[in-house]
């Protein structure tokens, strides 16, 4: 009994003590919890500490709700440039390559020579047939100088021939009375009447060889227009011939920097042939691919900001420069037909182009083909959607009021 009574006043003794202990009897830490949580500085520390994260928590919020939403992102996006493929228009052996792989070049500079050997000279056969039409027009107008003096001697036969019949035409005038009346003999008159047929025949003749030779007159100038009509068409075949003669020098159309490069020095090409390409770099554009759920507040000239995976941690700056007329899917090969067989909703992307706002040292640095990360800004096209919203349901009202 007396062991009993002993051991229950154990726990008593502890409890009188105000000291927790555990089953092994040693102290708990939860008075020094209680004092911790008593210090001052302490309790200001975790009221600095809620209102800063209510702050900050209020911060982001608001931020969301003025700019975070309307910040439409995308990595679907790509850098490209139009690219020029340089082929040649002539047919030949390439003589000379005057560039190299990656070369920046100029807009005119020289890429290739083609022989040109074969187009000059049939560029100078050409130029031969002109110097021969030349020579016809010449000698046709020498032939009208001859037969303009033809005409005059024509001319001044008619004349003669015509005088002539009008002595004769006189002459028998003056004897036919003198005939009649027996002063001068029958056969006199007779001879003068047959001079004078004579004489008008000699007048028709010489009328008719007046209008032969008027006529070789436009028989000539036929031939002079003839001739120059010849040299007209060989000048439009020199002109052409001459093209060709230069375009056996294929120069750079634009600046930019040599790339995929196949042609060698001997190799035959045909009009056509992708020989280069010339990419522009310093033009370089962003196509974005956004969801079609994405572009109802995008509008051209609205900011965006790029970060390009070759340079991490730059933030490029550009504008939306264009939206796409309708999604990828549409200017496929095989667009899809929804209206055949199963359908299955699948959310469509429309291709944005995005002006790049870049130095030229970062341009230089661009190349198509690069994954970008694209982020516009929409906040301004708000505005403009809520006004055509409004614009709809003022619509659909006075639609509703006609019927």
């Amino acid at each position: 009994m007396a062991d009993n009574e002993s051991g229950a006043d154990a726990p008593g003794s502890a409890q009188e003590d105000g000291s927790p202990k555990d089953r092994e009897g040693h102290e708990t830490d939860t008075s020094s919890k209680m004092s911790a949580l008593k210090k001052p500085w302490l309790r200001i520390a975790l009221g600095v500490t809620v209102v800063l994260a209510l702050i900050g928590g209020a911060a982001w919020i608001i931020e969301y709700l003025t700019v975070g939403r309307y910040q439409q992102d995308t990595d679907n996006a790509y850098i490209q440039a139009d690219v020029v493929t340089v082929s040649p228009r002539v047919a030949g052996y390439v003589e000379k390559v005057f560039v190299t792989d990656n070369q920046q070049v100029k807009a005119g500079q020289p890429l290739l020579q083609i022989a040109a050997r074969d187009y000059s000279a049939q560029a100078e056969q050409i130029s031969a047939q002109i110097d021969v039409s030349l020579a016809n027009i010449d000698a046709a107008n020498a032939q009208i100088g001859e037969q303009q003096a033809a005409i005059d001697r024509a001319r001044s036969d008619l004349a003669a021939a015509q005088s002539s019949a009008a002595f004769a035409q006189g002459e028998v005038s003056r004897y036919a009375p003198l005939a009649a009346t027996g002063a001068e003999s029958r056969e006199r008159l007779t001879e003068l009447q047959d001079r004078g047929r004579q004489a008008r025949d000699q007048v028709s003749g010489a009328r008719a060889a007046l209008s032969s030779a008027e006529r070789r007159i436009a028989t000539l100038q036929a031939q002079v227009k003839q001739a120059q009509s010849q040299g007209k068409a060989s000048r439009a075949q020199l002109a052409a011939a001459n093209v060709n003669v230069q375009a056996t020098l294929v120069r750079a159309s634009v600046d930019g920097r040599v790339g995929d490069k196949t042609v060698r020095v001997g190799q035959f090409v045909q009009p056509g042939t992708r020989m280069m390409s010339v990419v522009p770099q310093q033009n370089a554009y962003i196509v974005a691919n956004f969801k079609e759920t994405q572009v109802g507040l995008m509008r051209a000239g609205q900011p965006v900001t790029f970060e390009v995976d070759a340079l991490p941690g730059v933030e490029i700056h550009g504008r939306v420069d264009s939206i796409a007329p309708g999604t990828g899917a549409q200017f496929s090969i095989l667009p899809p037909l929804n209206a055949t067989g199963n359908f299955t909703k699948i959310v469509q992307r429309i291709p944005v182009r995005l002006a790049i706002d870049a130095s030229p040292e970062v341009r230089g640095l661009l190349v198509p083909g690069m994954s970008v990360e694209a982020s516009v800004d929409t906040r301004s096209g708000k505005s403009v959607f809520d006004r055509a919203r409004r614009d709809q349901a003022r619509h659909a009202e006075r639609s509703g009021a006609r019927e």
